[in-house]
């Protein structure tokens, strides 16, 4: 017992000196008139903090606490307001929540189009889109968009695509389980060998169906944990799709790049002149430079048929030298260039 309360003690000291210098923490941030670059550097805070973390706390549950910490020092400052293609507790949702933290005001916007529009508008100071996914690829509205704004790209995030059978009933008293037809489609085996002569009824968003899944009795959803959080609904089981690694990766955008990092990406949207070799041309000058393209993906230019608009993503900062002369040689072969954005690789990205 005296061991029990001498160990009580050792951690409410500990929590007292955790409680001072977070809040010291804070002020200086606020002193420095550092948050609004916070917002959008997330990802090299992040990994500045998992290289000195020595355990045993996990890597994910130090990022956590420091997305927390860091949506808290943007509060003092000023509210932020981030827009994301909604309804509320998607996956978008989620990757918003991801990035900024609880401690911003969200917006939901019914389309990807309107996130753009209310950034603009800067009725939002930054607003989070869908870019692609590993199984379906690009995401083909957003890229459409980028064509016709002066917004950049802030930061990146990926969110894992994880879909968990939530209910306010048991699992015995299931009897109807909602959802959107994509997630049925992508959990099919599991409710198969699971809930076999459960109704799956198709709905128009997995927040949706975790707000039917609240609402009736005998109900479940398929939908992400924030949905679950939101709707207050119990998960009955975790990561129930059929094939595991499925991630979205997600974009900020705002109204300014970040400075670099030094672990950065630049992305780029060009034209080529409708010449045999045009494009081989532009692409040439990363190779010369050693610059590593990590993606790539083509549009219609909807200006002229058969002509196409080219988006590429490229490893380094707009602003390093060898980018820069490179970005330079790639304009000499382009009818048009746009940097959509310089930022941070976020945390955990591979590729």
């Amino acid at each position: 017992m005296k061991k029990h309360g001498e160990m009580r003690k050792k951690i409410e000291a500990l929590d007292a000196r955790l409680v001072t210098l977070l809040n010291e923490r804070v002020k200086a941030a606020v002193a420095l008139d550092r948050v609004a670059a916070a917002a959008s550097r997330r990802g090299d805070v992040l990994r500045r903090m998992a290289s000195l973390n020595k355990g045993p706390i996990s890597g994910a549950g130090l990022e956590a606490i420091y997305r927390e910490i860091l949506s808290a020092v943007s509060a003092l400052e000023r509210r932020t307001v981030v827009a994301y293609f909604g309804p509320s507790a998607t996956f978008t949702h989620q990757a918003a929540r991801l990035h900024f933290g609880s401690g911003v005001d969200y917006v939901a916007c019914e389309t990807i189009g309107d996130v753009f529009a209310v950034v603009e508008k800067k009725s939002a100071d930054y607003g989070v889109v869908p870019i692609e996914n590993s199984t379906e690829g690009a995401v083909t509205h957003t890229l459409d968009e980028f064509v016709a704004t002066s917004l950049k790209v802030c930061a990146e995030v990926y969110q894992p695509i994880s879909h968990h059978l939530m209910a306010r009933v048991a699992p015995s008293r299931i009897r109807r389980v909602y959802s959107h037809p994509q997630v049925f489609g992508q959990c099919r085996r599991w409710l198969h060998e699971n809930l076999p002569g459960v109704e799956l009824v198709p709905v128009s968003s997995t927040a949706r169906a975790a707000e039917l899944a609240a609402g009736g009795k005998g109900g479940a959803a398929l939908a992400g944990a924030l949905a679950a959080e939101l709707y207050r609904l119990r998960i009955l089981e975790r990561d129930v799709q059929d094939l595991g690694g499925n991630t979205t990766r997600f974009l900020v955008i705002g109204g300014a790049c970040p400075p670099p990092s030094g672990c950065d990406k630049t992305s780029v949207f060009f034209a080529v002149k409708h010449k045999v070799g045009a494009l081989y041309g532009a692409l040439a000058s990363f190779k010369k430079y050693h610059i590593n393209m990590t993606k790539i993906e083509s549009r219609p230019s909807k200006a002229k048929a058969w002509e196409y608009y080219f988006f590429v993503d490229i490893e380094g900062h707009a602003e390093d030298r060898r980018v820069a002369r490179a970005l330079e040689e790639l304009s000499e072969h382009c009818t048009l260039m746009t940097v959509l954005g310089a930022y941070p690789r976020a945390a955990g990205a591979e590729f």
